[in-house]
């Protein structure tokens, strides 16, 4: 019996052990180990060899203890894991939690959720939502970029705001009607005019006399009634006080520097040349912060162009034609006879045809450096003498003193000088002495100076003839118009106003935590070398990001007195317009005696000033951004906008100092063109360095302010919503509703940024759905970007 009991508890051997069978344990019958050792006599080990025996045990009884400990932490290990998995899940189902999240019932949040219920959910219909947000027809690999504004750096010429995006061909049905029902995004810079409208046409008797001036200019400019009503009569009376002019019959045959004095004084108007106030280039990079009278070619009325084998401009020959009978329908306007007007036009267009030969476009002038020079105003009355710029200059920048000795800067010296001998040769023809064409040409600019204040037909005769130019914008609506020239005029008011409605606190806020995240983002790139991660690390890290307002912020009191020389009329805009002329003027002398840095209250983006990132405060405007929005509004919105904006500004070159941006930019548009299933039908192209760069820019800019959300929460915990949608929901969809933002980078954008949503979630645990379109076959297989 000894016997069998030690022969049963003897080891099988290896390939047993590695089926998993076990010993038997030493309380089983013994009996029933014996039927086990019968079934398995040709394993039993021999009875006369007990060193043998002791030799044939296997190699895990000698090392149980070991492998015991090692089973052990192999226990452990995911036992933590498991633990550490169902915290980061529940972690990340609080995050999108629909049940216990704070509703938040204010004005703003119940107006925001209207705003959202217009429009299309796009979470329920992700394949093709996230495709054609915007409606542009962007992904033609021949598709030619806009072109972008031109004029000095600095001056605010020839820059326009508007856009329109373009019809996508072949669009659905459906796809028009959603359009419909959600409406075109508006760009930054309507949102801020449109907030600025709701400014000026609120009802607010307390109001400081400045408040109610700036408002009653704009409600006089909304008057089309009586601006119709009045016609051409407020011009004609203003045409007499400059001394009357020839094409009526009437003439003084004033001195032609006097008037050209008194237009730039007190109308704002430059017929031969312009005047800017600026730093001198050279010297801002010395650290000279001083200002200097600019003197630029004129904004010629006659349509040119640029001859590249003369190289020279001239009159377009196919517009002449419309030019002509827009002149003939002015002067008709203005009472003219037609007997004597076609005279006066033609004299017109012959001296503005001679000016335009003289004229350059800023790429020809920048070649031959002919911007910025320098020179005495005592120099430039040798090199020009028919313009008297001393006494020009004076009664540009009235009260200011000038002297001879004072240096200029000059846009285009050739021009003055071929200008002066064109005006001396006109104003010295003896049969011309009573035509006044020099009056006349005055006289033609001041009207398109001032055609913004007069009837509806001079404004329907403009836009005639800029469609016959070609020009198939539409006209911006009159409520529009008229905040822009409010702004020009009672621009202090407005920024005394905008400083009142803004939540600088939540402003401050906001961009300290995206700045905050930014940084971060900077060391999870993989740079190129180290030294230009130092040198981009180097200049972010002597940034100072900060809101800016004006250091002058006046009260209603200062403004008060301030305009307490403008009278406004309720039903004359014409007079209120002449007025907002003169306060040009004011604004223009102020410039260029303060050191200041001028506050633009229509800036809309960022921007770098010594080693300060400043925020304007127009950036912080509803439907933007409110105090009173749940953060992930916010920061789905507006955060995702400054991210942007920081990228763009601060790393205009990433493209060549870092891989990630190739490899990011390739995966994105992998993810693309499995969604829209182009590489199968052979309609992908590959995107292009800056293409690329724009990819990586906006998706990185969606995570940066992801990040900085989510490091908002955990230091202030709990945030409220809208209509039941979880956070990371409401941050989505906010950012849905921006994601069309236009800027000079737009057209870099080869997809539509909405799209970047399918990519972040597409394998990501933080939105409320995968986003799997079931009919993609192949997305299981893409990565995470």
């Amino acid at each position: 019996m000894l016997k069998m009991l030690q022969l049963s508890i003897q080891p099988s051997p290896q390939p047993e052990l590695e089926r998993g069978l076990q010993p038997p344990l030493p309380t089983q019958d013994p009996s029933e180990t014996h039927q086990q050792t019968q079934l398995q006599p040709e394993i039993q080990p021999s009875e006369s060899n007990p060193e043998q025996q002791q030799q044939a045990k296997p190699l895990w009884i000698k090392h149980r203890k070991l492998l015991l400990l090692f089973w052990g932490f192999s226990l452990c290990a995911a036992f933590l894991g498991l633990i550490y998995y169902m915290h980061q899940n529940r972690q990340n189902r609080s995050n999108n939690q629909t049940v216990t999240v704070t509703p938040c019932l204010s004005p703003a949040c119940q107006w925001a959720s209207a705003r959202l219920s217009m429009s299309a959910d796009q979470f329920r219909e992700p394949c093709e939502y996230f495709l054609f947000t915007c409606g542009s027809d962007r992904l033609s690999p021949d598709r030619g970029g806009g072109q972008r504004g031109q004029g000095i750096p600095g001056h605010p010429q020839n820059q326009n705001g508007k856009f329109v995006w373009p019809e996508r061909r072949g669009q659905s049905k459906e796809r028009e009607d959603r359009g419909l029902r959600e409406g075109k995004i508006l760009d930054r810079k309507t949102v801020l005019l449109q907030y600025l409208r709701k400014i000026l046409e609120s009802n607010d008797s307390a109001s400081s006399s400045a408040v109610q001036k700036a408002k009653g200019f704009y409600h006089s400019c909304l008057d089309t009634r009586s601006i119709d009503n009045a016609g051409e009569e407020p011009f004609l009376t203003l045409i007499q006080k400059l001394g009357g002019w020839a094409v009526s019959g009437r003439w003084n045959q004033t001195d032609f520097n006097s008037t050209l004095s008194l237009l730039m004084r007190d109308y704002a108007t430059f017929p031969f040349f312009n005047l800017y106030v600026g730093k001198d280039p050279k010297e801002i990079a010395r650290g000279t912060t001083k200002r200097y009278i600019q003197i630029d070619q004129p904004d010629l009325l006659i349509p040119i162009e640029w001859n590249n084998k003369t190289q020279k401009s001239q009159a377009k020959a196919q517009t002449l034609r419309p030019f002509l009978a827009t002149c003939q329908r002015y002067l008709a306007l203005l009472g003219a006879p037609d007997s004597s007007s076609m005279i006066h036009v033609g004299m017109f267009m012959s001296l503005s045809s001679e000016l335009a030969v003289t004229a350059a476009p800023l790429q020809y002038r920048l070649s031959k450096g002919q911007l910025y020079q320098r020179m005495t105003i005592k120099e430039l009355q040798i090199q020009a003498p028919a313009i008297d710029w001393l006494g020009c200059l004076q009664a540009a920048f009235h009260p200011l003193r000038l002297i001879e000795d004072d240096h200029v800067l000059l846009h285009n010296l050739p021009y003055m000088v071929q200008m002066s001998p064109i005006i001396g040769k006109w104003l010295n023809k003896h049969e011309l002495s009573t035509s006044g064409p020099l009056q006349t040409y005055m006289v033609l600019n001041l009207l398109h100076t001032l055609m913004p204040a007069l009837d509806s037909r001079f404004s329907e005769t403009a836009k005639n003839l800029s469609v016959a130019l070609g020009n198939t914008e539409g006209v911006a609506p009159r409520w529009k118009h008229c905040v822009l020239e409010t702004e020009r005029g009672f621009d202090s008011v407005l920024t005394h106003l905008l400083s009142e409605r803004t939540a600088h606190r939540e402003a401050k806020e906001i961009v300290q935590n995206i700045f905050s995240s930014f940084k971060s983002k900077l060391h999870e790139l993989k740079w190129t070398d180290q030294k230009s991660l130092q040198s981009v690390m180097k200049k972010v890290q002597s940034l100072i990001p900060r809101l800016w307002t004006t250091s002058e912020i006046s009260s209603e009191a200062e403004l008060d007195l301030l305009f307490s020389e403008v009278s406004v009329s309720t039903h004359s805009f014409f007079s209120n317009y002449v007025q907002l002329l003169s306060l040009w003027q004011k604004k223009r002398r102020k410039l260029l005696t303060e050191q200041i840095e001028a506050f633009d209250i229509l800036s809309v983006t960022p921007l770098l000033l010594g080693n300060e990132l400043l925020f304007p405060m127009g950036m912080f405007v509803p439907p933007l951004f409110h105090p009173n929005y749940p953060r992930a509004m916010n920061y789905g919105a507006m955060g995702f906008l400054i991210a942007k904006d920081i990228l763009h500004l601060l790393l205009p070159d990433i493209y060549s100092q870092s891989e990630t941006v190739h490899a990011v930019g390739g995966c994105v548009w992998a993810h693309y063109l499995t969604m829209t299933e182009k590489a199968s039908r052979g309609g992908a192209f590959s995107l292009s360095a800056a293409q690329q760069q724009e990819v990586w820019v906006q998706y990185s800019a969606l995570q940066i302010a992801l990040q900085a959300y989510h490091q908002s929460l955990k230091n202030h915990p709990g945030d409220t919503s809208i209509s039941g949608f979880s956070l990371t929901r409401l941050f989505l969809l906010s950012f849905s509703q921006v994601n069309c933002d236009f800027d000079p980078y737009h057209e870099f954008m080869p997809l539509e940024p909405s799209f970047l949503i399918t990519v972040i979630c597409a394998k990501s645990h933080l939105c409320p759905t995968n986003l799997q379109c079931p009919n993609k076959t192949q997305q299981h297989s893409l990565q995470t970007c």
